[in-house]
């Protein structure tokens, strides 16, 4: 990013079954870490992913979406506003798959190599003991990123994978100044969003 030194890709990746939770600690992280010009990476499913790059987009960060089709095909198709909407705010949409690719349960999971390759944190928001997010954390340890999570309440079956993860070493977030933490970027050194 032209205005920043920190040009960290941090993925936002959670349940398809998003709560109002969920979207409210996407806004309030995402906000928080609005002046450092990260770029939020995920996947345009429904749910978490949606509401991180709608979130990154209103607060003028750039977003990379992740997709497990053909870049012709948007997948789900409510989100082809969002799909154009990232374009043109300056962001860029990917895919390993040729064009006419349609979206089937097993590319999901390759592309959460995407995800994570990409993207020097992954953050889980609400995810199911067994889910795609999960994958995508254990495919971001194997390639040595930092690994991130959002409590929740343990009678949450949405946040059984998350609150595990946490259990196990990742990052407890609570605010954006927690992730900042792990990338060494002093809260003063907050940069204009110019974008």
């Amino acid at each position: 990013m032209e205005n920043s030194q920190n040009n960290i890709l941090l993925a936002i990746v959670g349940s398809r079954c998003a709560t109002n939770y969920g979207k409210l600690v996407i806004d309030k992280i995402i906000k928080e870490l609005a002046p450092y010009n990260f770029t939020i990476v995920s996947g345009l499913a429904l749910g978490i992913d949606t509401f991180s790059h709608q979130f990154a987009i209103k607060y003028h960060l750039k977003t990379v979406a992740v997709l497990g089709s053909g870049l012709d095909i948007i997948y789900p198709a409510s989100n082809q506003n969002l799909y154009k909407s990232i374009i043109e705010k300056g962001g860029c949409i990917v895919s390993e798959y040729p064009l006419h690719i349609k979206p089937q349960e097993f590319r999901f999971p390759q592309r959460n190599r995407i995800i994570s390759g990409l993207s020097s944190g992954i953050l889980v928001v609400e995810a199911r003991d067994k889910s795609g997010s999960l994958i995508t954390a254990r495919l971001g340890l194997e390639q040595n990123r930092e690994i991130f999570a959002i409590p929740n309440s343990i009678f949450a079956k949405n946040s059984e994978g998350a609150n595990k993860l946490i259990q196990q070493g990742a990052k407890l977030v609570l605010k954006g100044a927690d992730i900042l933490e792990e990338f060494n970027i002093q809260t003063n050194e907050i940069l204009p969003n110019i974008s």
